[in-house]
């Protein structure tokens, strides 16, 4: 498979600017996984703000999983309601539990640490309500195996550069980019692209001018042209 072009150069300099790479991030990283899992699932279609908001109240209500898995639907709704979507997020949350407690004999998917990752990918995604996208991050977050989820700044830069095509979509981008790019790199690189996309490539109003990697941008040069 081709591999992005000038990727070496464009991944250099989001690292020279944002530097995700070489600064570890414990605080992506939850000593259960499980616990990672359920804080992704609650981010689907929400900020970071409103999900943090909803696993906090989540957890200051229902300090562990066996709780929040004995306790009434209507109960885990209103805990997580900031985040949206309610009744959809605390169903799912729910039968992922029940998955997980038949699966490994308690509320823990630590085990997954120990499986290679493309059967933890596998597992991962065959839970309710789970893509590849929310599979991706617990991945690459919690179980420290490769993985390069794709958000909405990951999938709109790939295809500002070029990388894409303009309507890929992001499951298939992100198939594309594990498949070329660098493993060690994508922690970082991932990273790098949502500080990117948050504070120079933004999605009605890209600062091109500003923007260290537009001389390898398609976006930049057909504004240019």
């Amino acid at each position: 498979m081709k591999k992005p072009h000038h990727v070496k150069e464009i991944l250099d300099a989001f690292e020279k600017h944002w530097g995700r790479e070489a600064i570890p991030s414990p605080e992506l990283k939850h000593d259960e996984p499980l616990d990672g899992l359920i804080l992704t699932l609650l981010s689907q279609n929400t900020n970071d703000k409103n999900r943090d908001k909803a696993f906090e109240k989540l957890k200051s209500e229902y300090p562990d999983w066996n709780q929040v898995a004995k306790a009434p639907l209507e109960k885990v709704i209103d805990s997580i309601k900031v985040a949206g979507l309610g009744e959809t997020k605390a169903t799912r949350m729910k039968q992922i539990l029940q998955i997980i407690k038949d699966k490994f004999g308690g509320y823990s998917i630590k085990e997954l640490q120990k499986w290679k990752a493309e059967k933890a990918r596998d597992f991962l995604v065959s839970l309710p309500g789970v893509g590849v996208k929310t599979a991706g991050c617990v991945l690459v977050f919690d179980l420290e195996m490769p993985a390069f989820p794709v958000d909405t700044h990951v999938a709109r830069i790939s295809r500002r550069l070029g990388w894409v095509p303009e309507k890929m979509p992001p499951d298939k981008i992100q198939e594309y980019l594990e498949s070329t790019l660098p493993p060690e790199r994508f922690r970082g690189s991932h990273l790098n692209i949502i500080e990117h996309g948050r504070g120079i490539c933004t999605a009605r109003k890209p600062d091109c001018k500003n923007c260290f990697a537009k001389i390898w941008c398609q976006f930049s040069k057909s504004l240019d042209g």
